[in-house]
């Protein structure tokens, strides 16, 4: 069976392998993140996992039966990119916008070996109760949104702002785990292996 590489340090989309009890190895690789003029949220998370899978299997020296998974998402309110807040002020506007409204959530995944290469997107609707000032207040003091598209993690503390998703719970979370399962089968990966080396 191929290696499966996971082109990510993101340590939410290991445990989403695991989970599915699919084995990999971190090859991480640092690709420019920087939406091109005009571009569309999903044209831009795709783009972004094939470039992270394309950087991960050019750093591999032996790559003949590798696979490279790469990964992105993107929260986008009124079609605009919600990225990772610069300060207090700009997570205090995210968290205002998508406060009382849906918004949507499109993850990429992307596979790529010597031989091939595939990528999906994933939409899926998310829609935030109303949210008071003390909460986004103490949602900033809790350290949790620093590092977070849109400025939040809905495995984390987040959850309670979440009232209906429509779609992928794990494709918010960070990787579309149906789509994904059927992508690695066709590249020679299964899920549910005996044992998920870390």
């Amino acid at each position: 069976m191929a290696t499966l590489f996971l082109a990510s340090a993101s340590p939410r989309r290991r445990e989403l392998l695991a989970q599915i009890a699919v084995p990999c190895v971190t090859q991480i690789a640092s690709i420019d993140e920087t939406p091109l003029p005009g571009e569309q949220p999903a044209a831009y998370v795709e783009r972004l996992a094939r470039g992270k899978a394309h950087a991960g299997l050019a750093a591999l020296s032996n790559s003949t039966d590798a696979v490279v998974l790469g990964a992105d998402t993107a929260v986008v309110l009124d079609g605009q990119i919600l990225g990772k807040p610069l300060d207090f002020e700009d997570f205090r506007r995210m968290l205002a916008g998508l406060s009382g409204r849906s918004h949507q959530v499109m993850t990429a995944v992307a596979l790529v070996s010597r031989q091939a290469e595939a990528a999906r997107v994933v939409c899926s609707d998310v829609t935030f109760r109303h949210l008071s000032e003390a909460e986004i207040c103490a949602y900033w003091a809790s350290g949790e949104p620093c590092d977070k598209a849109g400025g939040y993690g809905i495995q984390g503390l987040a959850a309670i702002f979440v009232s209906r998703i429509e779609g992928s719970y794990s494709a918010v979370v960070g990787l579309p785990l149906c789509e994904t399962a059927q992508m690695l089968g066709d590249f020679g990966i299964a899920c549910w292996q005996a044992s998920a080396a870390q």
